[in-house]
């Protein structure tokens, strides 16, 4: 094996990525602390609790961050506690905001801010929620300007919602995963979709309307759809819808100004005012996705999504594991010809067994890709274990593992995987040979 070495560009960010509910704790005025309180509703009846307790001590976290050679962290506001009811905002949650950005700051960490993070306030989704037009987009613009204000002096790279796809999908489709729970309403998740597109662009204006250098974009979440028979064209017409819903529908909107056939399903206004709303494009990458023709899948237009055969999976079949699934998804996003984040990417693994060896192939696969296209930084989810939705505490995405009783922190081996890849900027011989030899050959051959 050769001793080469894989350097990122000059200035690339390195950060883990975070959301405010699944860290913070006692996040007790939005739809999901509701949601966590309905038997079934989560793995083991699992709550999420004091989280990782961040609301009261995130410094020690911070440390963690300094100890990995991080420059930059992303992490999201939420929407709950900065506006706890419709007409008011609470100063006293924008100061314990303001004293997480500064703590970023003045251990050298650049922070990204989310916007919107899966979580409502009670009082916006008692009134419809993301499906309605009128209140939300609105109301959301006016929140994103209270926030920018506040916390411009401290950040000036934003992003505005994580995931609108996943959001409607696993709330309006895929029963029990996101409230409200709803059922194979494609329409209504569509619809969803759209009005969070549309509070984007809003959003996008207010933040440039207050903070003329702020960069501003969104994090969009994209898999790679594979046909369960490469040979078989209704597996092959399967996997180009599925994508076309998952994937590019929001892109067309975004980076064109109009929808795609499957995206009209929802009846939307003009997607016009959608054009030029990013100066930088978010993908959050995990997994490939098989997908087969269903004649009896009429709700998700005869597509069924199924497992890669010979696939190897992470804990609890979260997902197939294949990071060089993210090349051709990269290649789509630069034709756009804007700043790429990679805003979130890891895997749940208890036993930090598939973990190492992941980063070390995504990353691998990155610097390929940004050797000719404008990616800026990477965001491992996550820095430590924290509660995750509907999986509850069962899933392990950390860098770190957390007791959530406790609030003790371990270092898992590919922390010290991560660190050494940041402080080198890159990939070496003695990296792999240390802590994924089973690579050696593949990566330096």
């Amino acid at each position: 094996m050769h001793d080469a070495a894989f350097y990122f560009p000059d200035g690339f960010r390195w950060g883990t990525a975070t959301s405010s509910h699944q860290v913070e704790g006692r996040n007790t005025n939005n739809q999901w602390w509701a949601w966590e309180q309905t038997p079934g509703h989560v793995k083991n009846d699992n709550k999420s609790g004091n989280a990782c307790d961040w609301w009261r001590n995130t410094e020690s976290d911070f440390d963690r961050m300094v100890e990995l050679g991080l420059n930059s962290q992303r992490l999201s506001i939420e929407w709950s506690r900065v506006q706890p009811a419709e007409g008011s905002f609470d100063s006293a949650a924008i100061d314990r905001y303001r004293a997480m950005l500064l703590g970023l700051r003045r251990r050298g960490i650049k922070p990204m801010v989310t916007l919107h993070h899966f979580t409502n306030p009670m009082w916006l989704e008692e009134r419809g929620g993301w499906e309605n037009h009128d209140l939300v987009v609105p109301f959301f613009r006016r929140y994103v300007a209270h926030v920018v204000k506040a916390l411009g002096d401290l950040c000036d790279l934003w992003c505005t919602i994580n995931e609108p796809n996943v959001y409607a999908i696993l709330g309006f489709i895929q029963a029990g995963s996101m409230p409200p729970g709803a059922v194979d309403q494609m329409e209504r998740a569509i619809r969803v979709m759209c009005n969070m597109l549309f509070a984007h662009a809003a959003a996008y204006e207010a933040l440039h309307e207050h903070q003329s250098l702020a960069q501003v974009g969104l994090a969009h979440h994209m898999r790679y759809f594979e046909p369960l028979h490469k040979d078989n064209v209704l597996d092959a017409a399967v996997a180009r819808v599925q994508d076309g819903v998952f994937n590019q529908g929001i892109l067309t909107a975004l980076l064109h100004g109009r929808w795609n056939v499957l995206m009209q399903r929802g009846r939307p206004a003009s997607a016009a005012k959608l054009r030029n709303t990013l100066d930088w494009i978010g993908l959050n990458y995990y997994t490939r996705q098989g997908a087969a023709f269903d004649a009896r899948a009429v709700s998700t237009l005869f597509g069924r999504l199924v497992d890669i055969p010979g696939g190897i999976t992470s804990d609890y079949h979260y997902g197939d594991i294949y990071p060089e699934g993210i090349l051709p998804l990269l290649n789509r996003l630069a034709r756009a010809k804007l700043p790429i984040y990679i805003t979130a990417n890891g895997l749940p693994d208890a036993g930090d067994n598939q973990r190492p060896a992941f980063i070390v192939r995504q990353l691998r696969a990155l610097w390929s890709a940004a050797a000719f296209m404008p990616i800026q930084g990477y965001y491992h989810w996550s820095l430590v274990d924290n509660f995750d939705w509907s999986e509850g505490w069962r899933m392990k995405f950390g860098l770190y593992a957390l007791d959530p009783v406790t609030q003790e922190r371990t270092a898992r081996r590919s922390a010290s995987l991560y660190r050494d890849i940041v402080r080198l900027n890159g990939i070496n011989g003695d990296i792999v040979r240390q802590y994924t030899p089973e690579l050696a050959e593949r990566i330096f051959p």
